[in-house]
């Protein structure tokens, strides 16, 4: 098969090949709506000539669409679009093709309200558990941010390193999973959310909220590393609501991609 298991970005498939042309129009065309769930995807014999490809194609790709919750495969019966709560909502490319097809901004706003329960219990244990190969990712994470004030593409990126080093250095591993599983996630939050900065003096408040995370931590207090971690998380959903909504916040910048 030509597809491969990407452990980097949830149960994700790196899309290649003929079949990867089936995937895409198919996952895309789930989402926009197009099937139903519990409606039946249009036959091999169809989709081979819709797409240009060959019946092993469509069953490879019918396979990776399958691992991604998006449709269940009965001999006799067909290639069924399973109801939206089965959907793997982590997985990259479920996460992109909501984000293309315009409906990315309610998934948005779970992810926060999730990591604002999960995030500042990760910085919490970390302040306990960190080693110091832990407090250097968090350090080298922080600098690159500092770094990058006038630059949001690797501001993003360093924030969402920044994230998943406090998951890890939880040392708790289901937290630590949680926290690779959501990084496309967050990166993706944190680019919408930089829709309401303006200035680099936006970024650098931003990067002393996170600063005072990785304070607490290094210092081994625990509840303050969650109360920090929450005014970061806190002031990203400020954030998100604004840039989704299209307004900007007067007078708060909110944490500008968090």
């Amino acid at each position: 098969m030509a597809e491969t298991r990407d452990p980097e970005h949830g149960s994700g498939y790196t899309m290649r090949g003929l079949q990867g042309r089936v995937i895409e129009g198919i996952g895309r065309a789930i989402i926009r709506g197009d099937y139903a769930p519990g409606e039946l995807v249009p036959k091999e014999a169809e989709l081979t000539e819709a797409y240009g490809v060959s019946r092993t194609s469509v069953r490879e790709a019918m396979r990776v669409l399958a691992a991604k919750g998006l449709v269940d495969i009965r001999q006799k019966i067909g290639t069924r679009v399973r109801r939206t709560e089965q959907w793997n909502v982590f997985d990259a490319d479920i996460l992109r093709w909501h984000s293309d097809e315009g409906r990315g901004e309610s998934i948005l706003r779970d992810l926060v309200e999730v990591r604002q329960i999960m995030e500042p219990q990760a910085a919490r244990l970390a302040a306990g558990r960190a080693s110091m190969e832990d407090l250097r990712k968090l350090e080298t994470a922080l600098s690159a941010m500092r770094a990058a004030t006038t630059d949001r593409e690797s501001y993003a990126h360093a924030d969402v390193d920044f994230h998943v080093a406090v998951y890890g250095a939880s040392h708790n591993v289901l937290l630590r999973q949680f926290g690779a599983v959501i990084a496309d996630f967050m990166y993706l939050s944190f680019s919408v959310q930089q829709q309401t900065a303006s200035g680099e003096e936006v970024f650098a408040g931003d990067v002393e909220q996170h600063a005072a995370v990785l304070h607490a931590i290094h210092r081994g207090r625990g509840e303050q590393a969650a109360e920090a971690m929450l005014d970061v998380v806190l002031d990203g959903k400020t954030a998100l609501i604004q840039a989704l909504s299209g307004s900007r916040g007067d007078g708060s910048h909110g944490d500008t991609v968090t």
